[in-house]
């Protein structure tokens, strides 16, 4: 089909038209967050596209990251100390999960398997409540532990299914050779299974590290002190009581989205071999 468009003149103009358009239509407003970011309050009142007078100024990044209630400072090294271990926890812990699915059976393996489709499906907003009185009884409300907890269990279902999937496309004659010279499982998975799933576990560790960088829902509802928020709960209330000043809240939005953008620039090759490898057939 794509070769047929591309032999067509017509039809290669009309395809780049399009693709065009929906490019500029996707990136307009992160051009419209970045002018206003970069500039003063009073020459975006009217729109950011009003570029007389048109002056550069990075006051609005630094009232953000030292703002004297919510500093979007503090909010980034809160985000890190959840983010990164809501990463590495359920990464190790559904690798493993992932693995005895993918390499042994043992008694109703499907119906685990298929519960964990079911959790996959159930909506943040049903299980709050019984999340907030759990960790009120475990004294684990409002602590950085409790939401580590809730973001690690949340994210264990589907990383356990995406590396399933991927563990088995790989060939099981590395691991069978190494039991014929001895290797333990333990051996084996850490040894050879790791390394040369290590694509794959970097697409869904970056993911799950983007995931639980941008949540607002259980932040929001498990968080409640200011020095404890995370970045996307400052962010909003950057917009002041009388008056929303734009450029504060627009350079705050850039700040945000720099960590998980940076984390996939980064890992762009292991993560698009990843997802090129759980898309192969054996």
């Amino acid at each position: 089909m794509i070769a047929g468009v591309l032999r067509s003149p017509i039809k290669w103009i009309i395809a780049n038209f399009v693709a065009w358009l929906i490019g500029i239509l996707w990136i307009t407003p992160f051009i419209g967050i970045f002018m206003t970011s970069i500039r003063p309050f009073s020459e975006v009142v009217n729109g950011w596209w009003n570029i007389k007078p048109f002056t550069i100024t990075f006051d609005n990044y630094f009232k953000a990251l030292f703002n004297p209630m919510f500093s979007l400072l503090k909010g980034f090294i809160n985000s890190f100390i959840i983010a990164v271990p809501s990463t590495l926890i359920p990464i190790f812990l559904a690798a493993l999960a992932a693995y005895a699915f993918a390499r042994f059976s043992f008694p109703i393996k499907n119906y685990l398997f298929m519960t964990l489709l079911f959790l996959m499906a159930v909506p943040q907003q049903m299980t709050i409540i019984p999340i907030f009185f759990m960790l009120n009884s475990m004294h684990l409300l409002n602590t950085y532990i409790g939401l580590i907890l809730v973001h690690s269990s949340w994210g264990i279902p589907w990383i356990t299914f995406f590396l399933k999937n991927y563990f088995s496309l790989l060939p099981i004659e590395l691991e069978e050779a190494a039991r014929v010279d001895g290797a333990s499982y333990r051996q084996i998975f850490f040894k050879i299974v790791l390394p040369v799933a290590l694509p794959g576990i970097i697409s869904a560790a970056v993911l799950q590290f983007a995931w639980v960088w941008n949540d607002f829902f259980f932040a929001l509802m498990l968080i409640f002190d200011s020095d404890k928020m995370v970045i996307t709960q400052m962010l909003p209330r950057l917009k002041g009581q009388y008056q929303v000043d734009w450029g504060l809240l627009s350079s705050g939005s850039i700040l945000a989205m720099i960590v998980p953008v940076m984390v996939y620039a980064l890992f762009n090759k292991y993560y698009i071999g990843g997802f090129r490898g759980w898309a192969m057939k054996r």
